[in-house]
């Protein structure tokens, strides 16, 4: 398994996976014209993706996913390696990510990887075009987390 940063234009399969983890194409679109984009891959065949954006004062890992047949095997906890280290290397002296209330694997992900919770946007989702619904549970409200580099 390869992870590397990616140039764009973003493919029609790494779309795909960016939609899984975030189904407004609209704010996809947004975030990936200043981001920086690591693509996962195995025999030539990206399997995951992470997105990291950077600001004058934060970085934030906006997206990640990985194909489903990939999963549960730590490929996720590379990506954010990878995005820590690039965000690491920038300057930044910490990470931010975002996930919904109903993402339990993700919101069990990023602790392991390090991430404390800091703050809930309540709401956030309520303006998608179409409701989210994960493990029983409407997305909702926006909870941000934080680790230190």
């Amino acid at each position: 398994m390869q992870i590397k940063p990616y140039s764009y234009p973003i493919t029609g399969t790494l779309m795909k996976l960016l939609l899984e983890a975030d189904p407004d194409s609209k704010a996809v679109d947004a975030y990936l014209k200043d981001a920086r984009v690591f693509v996962a891959s195995q025999q030539a065949e990206p399997v995951g993706i992470a997105v990291l954006q950077t600001s004058e004062d934060r970085a934030e890992l906006k997206n990640i996913a990985v194909c489903q047949h990939h999963r549960g095997q730590g490929l996720a906890k590379q990506l954010i390696v990878t995005v820590k280290q690039a965000a690491s290397q920038l300057g930044y002296s910490s990470l931010h990510v975002g996930t919904g209330n109903s993402s339990l694997s993700q919101l069990a992900l990023y602790q392991k990887c390090g991430f404390r919770m800091e703050c809930i946007r309540k709401d956030f989702f309520s303006t998608y075009p179409q409701p989210i619904y994960e493990n029983g549970i409407r997305c909702l409200d926006l909870v941000m987390l934080r680790a230190p580099l």
